[in-house]
């Protein structure tokens, strides 16, 4: 390879990184979407219902609860697919906003964590749903560890945000309204999950979690959609 086709290799690596970076976006946004859309389609409980909604909810929902777990499998290593190539296309770029990045890998890493821990005990939850009369203590433990695992996911995945944010606007990727986007949707998550203990005994303080869940979804479609295209 001649020296004079280098720089268009390498531009053509980073388009090539570029569009994972916002294919990975979009897929991950499109799956969480279509997850919830199963919990809530479903009539999913919330977190301060009475244990007897939530075991007779898990009793009659098999089907939806096997597709709403299972799409975790895809959400987990898209995920990790779309930080650590952000992280490769940053660095592609001069490395402006590195360290932010390094904050999304750090914490997406542990967010995915939080997250096989939340879809395992609702699966154990599932498990020990079948064939019960009513809630055991043991039922109860799990539904609990189930609500503080979620709860805990919440600033992990606030960190997660605000890194990935902040590194692509510093990086040239996106606007300045989308790095705001991040910033404010990510302390939402982060004051949310301060709040755990409430939110694992049902408070309505996981609306707030919910909402900067949310603008993370956007924030995800929207970057995803400008890469996908080659911008920034």
């Amino acid at each position: 390879m001649s020296e004079a086709a280098t720089p268009a290799v390498a531009a053509g690596n980073r388009v090539s990184t570029t569009r994972i970076v916002g294919g990975a976006g979009v897929a991950l946004a499109a799956s969480v979407v279509v997850q919830n859309a199963v919990f809530v389609g479903s009539g999913a409980p919330a977190y301060g219902d009475p244990l007897g909604v939530v075991l007779a909810y898990h009793a009659e929902n098999w089907g939806a609860m096997a597709v709403a777990v299972g799409l975790e499998a895809v959400n987990l290593p898209l995920l990790l697919l779309f930080v650590t190539a952000l992280y490769g296309l940053v660095q592609r770029r001069g490395g402006a906003g590195a360290d932010w990045s390094r904050l999304a890998v750090a914490a997406g890493a542990t967010l995915s964590a939080l997250f096989a821990l939340v879809i395992a005990t609702h699966i154990a939850v599932v498990l020990a749903a079948d064939g019960l009369a009513e809630p055991t203590p043991a039922f109860k433990l799990i539904w609990q560890l189930h609500a503080a695992a979620f709860a805990l996911a919440l600033p992990a995945l606030g960190a997660t945000f605000i890194g990935a944010a902040l590194a692509t606007h510093a990086s040239g990727l996106t606007r300045p309204w989308q790095r705001l986007l991040g910033v404010a949707g990510g302390s939402l998550l982060i004051l949310a999950g301060a709040g755990n203990l409430a939110i694992a005994d049902g408070s309505p303080l996981v609306f707030v979690g919910v909402l900067g869940f949310a603008t993370w979804l956007v924030w995800l479609v929207v970057t995803g959609l400008r890469l996908i295209r080659g911008q920034g």
